[in-house]
């Protein structure tokens, strides 16, 4: 059954006009009144859902019962990554939302190729965020991870600082001696953040900062990962899939 997520609060016993994106993807599908669907809105769980009326471009549907379900990851992972160039980071914001991440920061970096600001950090924010939610209609998760504005590195770092999170903080290093992420122990209740460099990874200086503010170095074995594959081999590893 077609998903959709709706960006407004939904209630059951609701009539209401979809959003845009939504209702121009019914029209796509070629729904007519009577279609079955199912919508959610983030805040848990989801709604069945029936086409109410189709018109030129507003489509209204009547909301029917909530259905208390959740597809999450049973670890919060938060993924701060220097952000790889291309389609690459398109990519790994799809493939780490089907995975479970509970929200990805994009962060610029020494290394990072795609340096982004103002107005257009923004449109790429909310490009990805786009993405994310499409990948949650698609994988059938009813919470959209958030994607978080662009910062740099080291006010990223200063922030994560001063938080005061209970979340158990990692580096992804090549350096020799580092300990496997397999071998790290995570209290149960316990997320996790962790921190993975761009194509040229973190500079030594990053990595150095990193481990000063408490993130604890690790290694994904002896092979070295693209970018966007260390990071969602990172997800998989901690997540508890």
């Amino acid at each position: 059954m077609p998903r959709f997520h709706c960006s407004v609060p939904l209630t059951a016993g609701a009539s209401l006009a979809l959003p845009a994106g939504a209702a121009r993807h019914v029209q796509v599908l070629r729904m007519q009144p009577g279609d079955a669907l199912t919508l959610f809105d983030g805040a848990g769980g989801e709604y069945a859902a029936t086409v109410e009326r189709m018109g030129r471009s507003e489509v209204a549907v009547t909301v029917g019962a909530h259905q208390p379900v959740e597809r999450e990851a049973p670890r919060a992972v938060h993924l701060a990554v220097g952000m790889p160039a291309n389609e690459r980071m398109d990519w790994l914001v799809e493939k780490a939302t089907e995975l479970g991440v509970a929200s990805i920061q994009p962060l610029a970096t020494a290394h990072g190729v795609l340096r982004l600001s103002g107005e257009r950090a923004e449109k790429k924010r909310a490009h990805w965020e786009a993405i994310a939610i499409a990948a949650c209609e698609q994988c059938g998760r009813n919470r959209v991870p958030v994607v978080l504005p662009v910062q740099s590195f080291s006010g990223w770092l200063d922030a994560q600082h001063n938080t005061g999170s209970t979340a158990v903080r990692l580096v992804l290093s090549l350096a020799e001696g580092t300990r496997a992420l397999p071998a790290v122990q995570i209290p149960d209740g316990h997320g996790a953040v962790v921190l993975s460099g761009p194509e040229g990874g973190l500079s030594s200086s990053e990595e150095q900062q990193a481990i000063a503010r408490g993130f604890a170095p690790v290694t994904l074995g002896t092979r070295v990962l693209r970018a966007e594959t260390a990071a969602l081999a990172a997800l998989v590893c901690l997540a508890g899939l």
